[in-house]
Order: structure tokens, then sequence, then C-alpha cells
């Protein structure tokens, strides 16, 4: 039997259609991942989840985007993580040859607005202002062409 080219260009073309719709389904049937639309973003630290004293974040780039990661045990990257004012945050990156950037945006939980370092200098900056956060991180290989560096986005909620 032999399956006609008119037959195999509709199945060709309604594929990409079919999964196109099914993956947003499930994206619109997933809970807002965002703690800073919580109504109080404060009731999502726990012991877990918060540095206190010191935290180190490791900004690394990942095979798909850049990936900032809180010291603490069972951390994930880009998950939201706590820290109480007074704390230091050290920003650095484990990987050789690596550079990355820190953006928080128009507003700064810490005393210090720019996190520009690398695997050759971390960047330690202290939470002042309590509340909550969301940041960009983008890494970088040194000596990358275009689509060669990474970004991704995650939350940090500052504790009084």
């Amino acid at each position: 039997m032999r399956i006609s080219p008119f037959v195999t260009r509709c199945a060709m073309l309604a594929l990409p259609l079919l999964l196109l719709v099914q993956g947003q389904l499930a994206h619109s049937q997933k809970k807002d991942p965002y703690a800073c639309k919580e109504p109080d973003p404060t009731a999502l630290c726990t012991a877990e989840n918060t540095c206190s004293g010191s935290c180190s974040v490791d900004v690394k780039r990942t095979a798909q985007a850049a990936s900032a990661t809180p010291s603490f045990p069972g951390a994930k990257g880009n998950s939201t993580f706590c820290v109480k004012v007074g704390t230091s945050v050290t920003w650095k990156s484990d990987t050789k040859h690596q550079g990355f950037v820190v953006d928080m945006g128009p507003k700064t939980p810490f005393d210090t607005p720019d996190i520009i370092g690398g695997s050759e200098k971390s960047v330690t900056v202290k939470a002042t202002t309590p509340g909550c956060y969301r940041y960009s991180a983008g890494a970088c290989l040194s000596g990358a062409i275009y689509g060669m560096c990474g970004n991704g986005n995650a939350e940090i909620v500052v504790l009084k």
C-alpha cells in the first residue's frame, strides 16, 4: 500500500501544530511559579531555602541558558531562595573561564547595584532592603561568540 504525498505533507504539517497545542495546554495548567507574585512571598522561606550568616551563589552557563544556584544543600538552579537583611551574598562562578552578570532590575536589595564577575572574580554584596526581587543572571564562556551566552531568571526574598 502506498501513501499519497499529499497525506504525508499534511501529517508533517499537523504534527508540529499538535505538539504546540499540547505544550500550551500543559503550560496553562501549571501554577504560576513566581514567588514575588504570591500574596506573602516570605511564607515560602524555610530553613532549607534560607541562607543565614553568609551565602554564595554559583552562576554558570548551562546547556540551554544560565543558572544561579545557592550554596545550601539540595538547592536547584534558578530556584527561589531567601536571605536575611545583613546577610553577605557572594556571587561566583566555579566554572573556569566564565564571566557573569546579575541584573537585579531597577530596585536592588543589595548595597551594591552592579554584580559583574567571573571565575577569577567573585562579588560579595550585603542584603539591605527587605522584599521579593526577581533577577536575571547571564553567563558566558571567555571568548564566546553570539549565541554562546546564556540567561536565566530567578527570585530572591530578603527577610527583615
